[in-house]
């Protein structure tokens, strides 16, 4: 083999590894946006009879530099309220995991999650979104707004990257969204709920009080976190996933300038994303709707594939009931985790709980688990009439179940539908772990040959 035809299989490998490295990356993002889909039920067909709302995008937004990842004008779907409704607005944020580098955030802005030019043009209205009175009983007539999430920080981020036309304008979509929602009709309100689901529930808490501001003082005002409860929490390898996540969200970003300073004043930035450091000092009556072992959290957080290497976790996290004693415990210290993050927020008699003893994540958006015959409930109560209850001021709520597996109106997820993304995901990176290795063996020898020529002169 002459020299030339060294260099060219020497360059063919290197280039094969990156490469390989490249496809594996995209292929593991991929399936964590199949995870994100799986958990919202977002890909399923609606019903016959669901509601479809069309998407609105805010013209004026680019104007302000309110605009997506990618540079296109963010966008809601709004159905009118009527009747006893007309002057009631509920906002729900949208979730969807978070960008930390800018790896994730290129890949972001080429879906619906980065961009408007993927969004569905409608989109179906179930839960707490519902204009049934029989699905949604308490806010079925109100203004109901989906707000969409195309930024990656929880509607909290302020900064660019212009080498890679990244636009971290969260604040500003918030913002821009507010403004034009007011001039809609909002500021009319004589009641309005601020809620959201996973990344949109930390958002909800995020906003509370700024969303309190936007009102006269003799509007009735609360907030609805549900699925934003995401704690600090060690995972099975001792690290801490979430922590990194936010770390380089907090840092990329630029979301340290919109953190509440009664935070920040006591605390790092990072610390300062997490809601168990925030949820204390909100000024406005919050809800927390969570399951105690919230599934997004188990799978992500506790137990990231980075952690469990050997998998030796893996069928727990895709079904608890294949879980053995010792790993089940770390999950109920997870529970007791959360509990304490809550301790304090719970005695304040504004604030409102359901934790419910659930493998589940966004359970107002869903149907099934908002309002239905079988949807899940703490003392016979449902998550609907728990939120109403405490929204109207009925009776307080401050429900919180007792630890798996006692409750069984539980509807918890097991990954069997995205089980072969996943699996798809890892064989890869096997494959060109394998590959690697033989371009690694294929270079050593080659340029050992090289170097015998190079001294013999052959």
């Amino acid at each position: 083999m002459n020299r030339v035809s060294i260099w060219v299989l020497s360059l063919c490998c290197v280039v094969g590894i990156g490469l390989s490295r490249s496809e594996d990356a995209v292929e593991e993002l991929k399936a964590k946006e199949s995870l994100l889909s799986y958990l919202e039920k977002d890909a399923a067909s609606p019903g016959a009879n669901t509601l479809m709302v069309p998407l609105t995008l805010i013209q004026g937004a680019a104007s302000k530099g309110a605009v997506c990842l990618d540079g296109t004008p963010p966008g809601y779907h709004l159905d009118r309220g009527f009747g006893s409704g007309s002057n009631s607005w509920l906002i729900h944020l949208e979730g969807g995991g978070w960008c930390n580098n800018i790896r994730t955030c290129v890949f972001r802005k080429t879906t619906r999650r980065g961009s408007s030019k993927f969004m569905a043009k409608q989109t179906n209205f179930t839960g707490i979104l519902s204009n049934k009175a029989e699905e949604n009983p308490d806010f079925y007539n109100w203004n109901r707004v989906k707000l969409r999430y195309c930024d990656g920080a929880s509607f909290a981020g302020e900064g660019q990257n212009e080498a890679n036309q990244l636009y971290f304008r969260g604040q500003r979509i918030w913002s821009a969204a507010m403004e034009e929602l007011m001039a809609k009709g909002m500021q009319n309100a004589e009641q309005a709920l601020l809620s959201g689901c996973s990344a949109g529930g930390l958002a909800s808490i995020l906003h509370c009080d700024e969303f309190k501001d936007l009102f006269p003082k003799t509007t009735k005002v609360k907030c609805l976190s549900d699925a934003g409860m995401f704690l600090d929490a060690t995972n099975v390898a001792g690290g801490h996933s979430l922590r990194d996540m936010y770390g380089g969200v907090v840092t990329l970003q630029g979301v340290q300038k919109n953190l509440p300073n009664t935070c920040t004043s006591q605390m790092d930035p990072t610390s300062c994303f997490f809601p168990q450091n925030l949820v204390a000092n909100i000024r406005t009556p919050l809800f927390l709707l969570n399951a105690a072992y919230d599934a997004w959290q188990v799978q992500e957080s506790l137990i990231p594939s980075s952690a469990d290497p050997h998998g030796s976790w893996r069928e727990c996290k895709m079904d608890r009931s294949h879980c053995n004693s010792t790993q089940m415990q770390f999950l109920q210290d997870f529970r007791s985790q959360m509990l304490n993050a809550i301790n304090v927020f719970s005695k304040s008699n504004q604030n409102g709980l359901f934790i419910n003893s659930c493998f589940a994540h966004c359970q107002s958006e869903r149907q099934d688990t908002w309002y239905e015959n079988d949807s899940p409930r703490i003392g016979n109560k449902a998550v609907a009439v728990s939120v109403g209850d405490w929204f109207f001021d009925r009776t307080a709520v401050k429900a919180i179940d007792c630890a798996y597996p006692c409750d069984s109106t539980c509807h918890d997820l097991v990954f069997n539908d995205v089980t072969s993304t996943i699996t798809i995901s890892q064989s890869t990176r096997l494959t060109f772990t394998l590959l690697n290795l033989l371009s690694a063996l294929l270079i050593t020898l080659t340029c050992s040959k090289c170097t015998m020529e190079f001294q013999f002169g052959q």
